[in-house]
């Protein structure tokens, strides 16, 4: 396994370029924009972020698309991302100030940066181990505090997920907005700053620099041998993943099915939108535990390498062909 290093400004640059895809065994984009505020405030600060891992292959691997949008790719070899889509689709939609979209819902991520943030971290990170993908949700204390509360907690942070009012604030400017100009005058201006000797003005224009000095942040990547099989590649990416108590166990399965069954993504997400059109909009998860008694009995991947591929199709698809009778009949 070879390692190597890449900018976060590179990595963004090849996804927009379609250079970096993602193979179908990976699961949708879910985190919430608040997952991402952590990711941006531990960047500024330098904190370690994890690493990439990559497989380059030539091999035609069925692929899904990324929540933000790409070119084609113009290479014959195609870079698959293992590990690290969360963190870089979310950078690549704050640095590119674009929207996210899953299951043809588009949603922003808007963060605000404070001006006058304090030169500590004033919280602990808050751990939300259900990683939803709509609106953001109240922590129990910001839902029960007044609106005075809320600013004083705010003003103690660097990055916060975006609100009217504080947009509303001199001392926060839109993250997108940072990073699509090296300039610093119009934040200083909205600031009320008009003077160089003016006190702030060195601290901001050092602050707005050390935000967009996130680009040139640097991950260790782990970039797996040309050389290995889809299955071998697959196998790692369940192994990474569960060790690191990352995905659920559908998310698991689906990577396990896929390395047997090629492009079953697109069959699971059909019935997944047929489903809603009925009236049952639910998790593609739920959809992955349905049919989970086939071929002979319940599915359990890692113990049942002996079914071909085509068992595994031919019984997912007459399940899913029962459900989706159960459906219609469930309209009627």
């Amino acid at each position: 396994m070879a390692k190597a290093e890449a900018s976060v400004e590179e990595l963004v640059g090849m996804i927009e370029r379609g250079e970096l895809r993602l193979p179908e065994m990976q699961r949708r984009y879910v985190w919430r924009s608040t997952r991402v505020r952590d990711l941006l405030d531990s960047l500024y600060r330098g904190y370690p972020s994890g690493a990439i891992l990559l497989w380059e292959t030539d091999e035609e691997v069925p692929l899904q698309p990324f929540a933000v949008t790409q070119q084609k790719n113009p290479y014959q070899s195609t870079r698959l991302l293992l590990d690290g889509q969360q963190r870089l689709t979310s950078l690549s939609a704050v640095i590119r100030g674009q929207p996210v979209t899953v299951r043809s819902r588009s949603r922003p991520i808007e963060l605000l940066f404070n001006l006058e943030h304090p030169d500590q971290p004033a919280f602990v990170t808050e751990i939300n181990e259900d990683d939803g993908d709509d609106e953001e949700e109240l922590i129990d204390d910001e839902a029960d505090a007044t609106e005075d509360e809320l600013l004083q907690r705010f003003n103690k942070m660097t990055f916060v997920v975006s609100t009217r009012k504080l947009e509303q604030s001199p001392q926060w400017v839109k993250v997108s907005d940072v990073f699509k100009t090296d300039e610093d005058a119009p934040f200083l201006e909205r600031a009320g700053i008009e003077k160089v000797n003016d006190p702030r003005f060195k601290k901001y224009s050092q602050r707005l620099a050390r935000l967009r000095g996130i680009r040139k942040y640097n991950y260790r990547m782990d970039v797996l041998e040309r050389s290995l099989l889809y299955n071998e590649v697959t196998e790692i990416f369940v192994r990474v993943n569960s060790l690191g108590a990352k995905l659920r166990s559908s998310d698991l399965a689906l990577a396990q099915i896929s390395a047997k069954w090629r492009n079953s993504l697109r069959t699971f997400q059909t019935f997944q939108d047929k489903s809603a059109s009925a009236g049952f909009d639910l998790d593609l998860g739920l959809h992955l535990k349905k049919p989970c008694c086939i071929c002979d009995g319940p599915i359990a991947i890692p113990h049942r390498r002996q079914h071909q591929a085509c068992d595994i199709a031919n019984g997912v698809e007459r399940k899913l062909s029962r459900n989706g009778i159960r459906l219609e009949f469930s309209q009627e």
